[in-house]
């Protein structure tokens, strides 16, 4: 067996190769691409012979590059780069940081410990797909949460009403509204039939006018006011934030119709479907963190029993 590790970069790679006494085989920097790869196939041939004596480790677990060390048939291992942090300190107390000496971390790491991370599995293209799917659907929400946030936190500034009146900012009520009233001036301006329609066109169905109601009895009240020229400087980083968030939701329910067609086409979203608090969402997570590859995850061996004592040929139920 030989240990390589890959520092990831996004024109070139630091590659480190290890014996299994961790002494340096080989270490160099390759390109990307075909060229790179070819060139690090050549070093590890040079090494062995069957690519399942290759064991890899990398700081990611997606992208070309370890698409196509997966394909050659090397064991890749996914190494979170906190781990390589702690990991970097077996080989020495000043915390620098190398390309090269971070690869020959990675090498070391997969040489002593790779029982403890993660393979890379060989997934199928669909699970391969539904997992970017998923995460890029999961991180355009985190996307929308910090955007959402930078609006609450611009309207405690001079708008603190709007902050009462809806307690998820990126709802379509809050958008719409605010969308036309960005402003404490504009909020006092609408009525509650203006509301309604703005409810209405933002999709609400139910109790329409009590919601209209509410909203409207919460931008009347008193509130402290900001200098004019201040809230309309403000009301019109509201405005961009909110067409932001307004795009930025579109993409995510447009990301959702492709994530829900491209799961449902996976032979196990019906069995993931079944279990208990799994939605499509969170039922395409499962399966993209997951995979589909039987031989990612070890077989549980079975449990040995043992005999016990002869049972009494008495009656049922005696002593």
């Amino acid at each position: 067996m030989i240990e390589v590790g890959v520092d990831w970069a996004e024109d070139h790679h630091d590659v480190a190769v290890l014996d299994e006494q961790g002494r340096l085989l080989a270490g160099q920097r390759i390109p990307e691409g075909l060229e790179g790869l070819a060139r690090l196939h050549a070093v590890l041939a040079e090494q062995v012979e069957d690519p399942a004596q290759v064991v890899v480790g990398v700081e990611t677990d997606r992208g070309l590059l370890v698409g196509a060390l997966v394909a050659a048939g090397y064991q890749v291992y996914a190494i979170n780069p906190r781990a390589v942090d702690r990991y970097r300190d077996r080989h020495g107390q000043a915390g620098a940081k190398s390309d090269g000496g971070d690869a020959r971390v990675l090498a070391d790491l997969v040489r002593t410990d790779r029982h403890q991370h993660r393979r890379v599995a060989g997934d199928s293209e669909l699970a391969e797909a539904v997992k970017i799917l998923a995460r890029s659907h999961q991180n355009l929400i985190w996307t929308r949460q910090r955007l959402a946030n930078q609006l609450r936190s611009t309207l405690r500034e001079f708008y603190p009403a709007a902050r009462a009146a809806f307690s998820e900012l990126a709802s379509p009520d809050a958008l719409a509204v605010l969308a036309a009233a960005p402003t404490p001036t504009g909020g006092r301006r609408l009525t509650v039939a203006d509301l309604v329609g703005l409810c209405g066109r933002a999709g609400r169905r139910r109790d329409v006018l009590a919601r209209a109601q509410a909203i409207y009895q919460v931008l009347q009240a008193d509130q402290l006011a900001a200098p004019a020229l201040v809230a309309d400087a403000y009301g019109t980083s509201v405005t961009v934030i909110i067409g932001v968030l307004a795009s930025l939701s579109a993409q995510i329910d447009s990301l959702h119709a492709t994530l829900s067609k491209r799961f449902a086409q996976h032979p196990d979203a019906e069995i993931l479907r079944s279990l208990p608090g799994l939605g499509i969402v969170l039922g395409a997570r499962v399966l993209g963190e997951f995979g589909d590859d039987p031989t990612a995850m070890p077989m549980p061996r079975p449990a040995r029993t043992t005999p016990g004592p002869p049972r009494s040929p008495g009656r049922r139920g005696s002593a």
